[in-house]
């Protein structure tokens, strides 16, 4: 836990304690400041959170589960590398949704809902010309996310978003030069949706998760340290 500092959060309304502290920390070990090889305390967090121990626990468990955290008894827990092998597979789970619900979208969506995602672009756009990499990547979820509901699967997404913890991290590294040509990717996906072509749009989405075997193995070489060795 050296020189990783924590905020205390709010226990008073919202969503429980575990849900804050669980947040908290994915938030954190998505964008690497928990890096690979970080080291954590239920003490030291549940002291630095303001929290007890056993939502601190909790959140754990549930890193662990998605695979950021390595839990090991009477030793300290410590975030997992990057995995080439799972970001590959959670690829291929979340494609084989995603086409399926952007062609019903497709043909589903109504003009407001055009509206609706023209203006998760146009938000998207304002954090790439800010350079908010952090806002940009929770526009981006939130695009793919208002498609699933625009099928009438938001349940989707849910899933989607738990399998997917795998790529954001890699997702993250590549959004200082990666953000504009998600964006544009976007703006295909969305041009497609609004002419009625269902198989443009699964094309222009195929194009898109995809990327992430192109970028893979650049970003491996660029940051080894964060990466599975075995995995290579």
């Amino acid at each position: 836990m050296a020189n990783i500092k924590l905020e205390s959060i709010n226990t008073q309304r919202g969503p429980t304690v575990a849900e804050q502290v669980f947040d908290y920390l994915y938030e954190r070990v998505l964008t690497l400041e928990l890096p690979p090889g970080a080291k954590l305390s239920e003490v030291e967090v549940s002291r630095q959170m303001n929290v007890s121990r056993q939502p601190v626990r909790e959140a754990f468990f549930r890193l662990s589960q998605l695979g950021f955290l390595l839990i090991r008894p009477q030793r300290a827990t410590v975030v997992r590398p990057i995995s080439e092998r799972e970001v590959l597979q959670a690829m291929y789970i979340r494609s084989a949704l995603e086409f399926e619900v952007v062609h019903n979208a497709t043909t589903q969506a109504t003009p407001e809902q055009h509206a609706t995602l023209r203006n998760l672009i146009a938000k998207q756009n304002a954090a790439v010309e800010t350079g908010d990499k952090i806002l940009f990547h929770t526009l981006d979820d939130l695009f793919h996310k208002s498609i699933c509901e625009v099928a009438n699967a938001g349940y989707v997404w849910t899933y989607i978003k738990e399998k997917k913890a795998h790529m954001d991290r890699v997702r993250y590294l590549t959004l200082d030069a990666g953000a504009k040509i998600a964006l544009d990717e976007h703006k295909h996906i969305l041009d497609a949706i609004e002419s009625g072509d269902s198989q443009k749009a699964v094309d222009q989405m195929r194009s898109h998760l995809s990327r992430i075997k192109i970028d893979l193995p650049i970003i491996r070489k660029k940051h080894e340290q964060y990466f599975l060795k075995e995995d290579k």
